[in-house]
C-alpha cells in the first residue's frame, strides 16, 4: 500500500491498520462539516465573557414539558436486531445499550433531554428511541422556536450540574419530584438566554472538534514516521 506522501505499508500491519483507520475519521470529520473549529468573533466572546455572566435559577417545568418515557424490557428485546437506539440509564454510550426493533407504538419522540431515571444520567437524544424500565424521564423545551440541538445539549448540562447532587439510585428522580425542582440558566430579564447558550455550547464544541483533529495529524504524523524508519531499515537490510 503507497499513501499519498509516497510512503509504503504492508498490508494487515498495525500501523498499517492504524493509519487507515485515523485517516477514514479524518475523512469522514470533513465531509460531515465537523472539520471547522475556527471560533467565530461571537463564539470567542462568549468563552471570554462566560465568567461574568449571571445565572438564575428557573423552574424545570417552565422551562420543559416533562414526561415519562414508555418502558420496555431488557428481557423482551433482541439486541442489535433493528437500527433505533434503545437506551438505558447509563453514562456509556449516550445511554444507548443497543440497537433495536420493536412495536412503534413504544418509540419516544427524539430531539429532547433524556434522563436516566435511577442513575440521573442526563443525554441529549436527537433521534427517536426506545427506553428500557428505569424509570427515565423525557424533558421537552417548551420555547419550540428555540429548541436545537446546541441549546438542549447546554440544557442537558445545566440539568446534570443543578440536580446531580440530589439524586441518585437510592433516591431516584420522578416525574413528579421534578416538578419542585429548579434548574441554574445563564439569563437576562428573569428570561434564560438562549442566544448564548447556542453560541457557547457551538464554541465549546468546535474546541472538542479542534483537539480531536490535532490528536488525528499528530497520529497520522507519527505513524507516518515510525513507517519511514521501518523502510529505511528494510532497505538498508535488503542492500546489507
Amino acid at each position: 500500500m503507497i499513501y499519498s506522501s509516497g510512503i509504503a505499508c504492508f498490508p494487515g500491519n498495525p500501523i498499517d491498520l492504524e493509519i487507515g483507520r485515523i485517516t477514514r475519521l479524518k475523512k469522514y470529520l470533513l465531509e460531515t462539516g465537523l472539520n471547522n473549529y475556527v471560533l467565530a468573533p461571537e463564539e470567542e466572546n462568549a468563552l471570554i465573557d462566560f465568567p461574568n455572566e449571571k445565572f438564575q435559577d428557573f423552574s424545570v417545568v417552565d422551562v420543559f414539558h416533562v414526561r415519562n418515557t414508555k418502558n420496555i424490557l431488557y428481557s423482551d428485546i433482541i439486541e442489535n436486531s433493528g437500527d433505533i437506539p434503545y437506551l438505558c440509564a447509563s453514562a456509556d454510550n449516550n445511554a444507548v445499550s443497543s440497537y433495536i426493533s420493536y412495536d412503534p407504538k413504544y418509540l419516544d419522540k427524539g430531539n429532547c433531554v433524556f434522563i436516566g431515571g435511577k442513575t440521573f444520567v442526563v443525554t441529549y437524544q436527537e433521534n427517536d428511541f426506545y427506553s428500557n424500565d428505569s424509570h427515565n424521564l423525557v424533558l421537552d423545551m417548551k420555547e419550540e422556536k428555540k429548541k436545537n440541538k446546541l441549546n438542549q445539549l447546554y440544557l442537558a448540562t445545566c440539568i446534570e450540574k443543578s440536580l446531580g447532587y440530589k439524586y441518585s439510585w437510592g433516591d431516584s428522580i420522578s416525574k413528579s419530584k421534578i416538578r419542585s425542582d429548579v434548574v441554574s440558566l445563564p439569563a437576562a430579564n428573569n428570561k434564560p438566554k438562549y442566544e448564548l447558550m447556542n453560541v457557547f455550547a457551538s464554541a465549546i464544541n468546535k474546541l472538542v472538534i479542534k483537539r480531536v483533529i490535532q490528536y488525528v495529524d499528530k497520529k497520522i504524523d507519527s505513524s507516518e514516521v515510525f513507517i519511514i524508519i521501518t523502510n529505511q531499515k528494510i532497505n538498508a537490510s535488503h542492500i546489507k
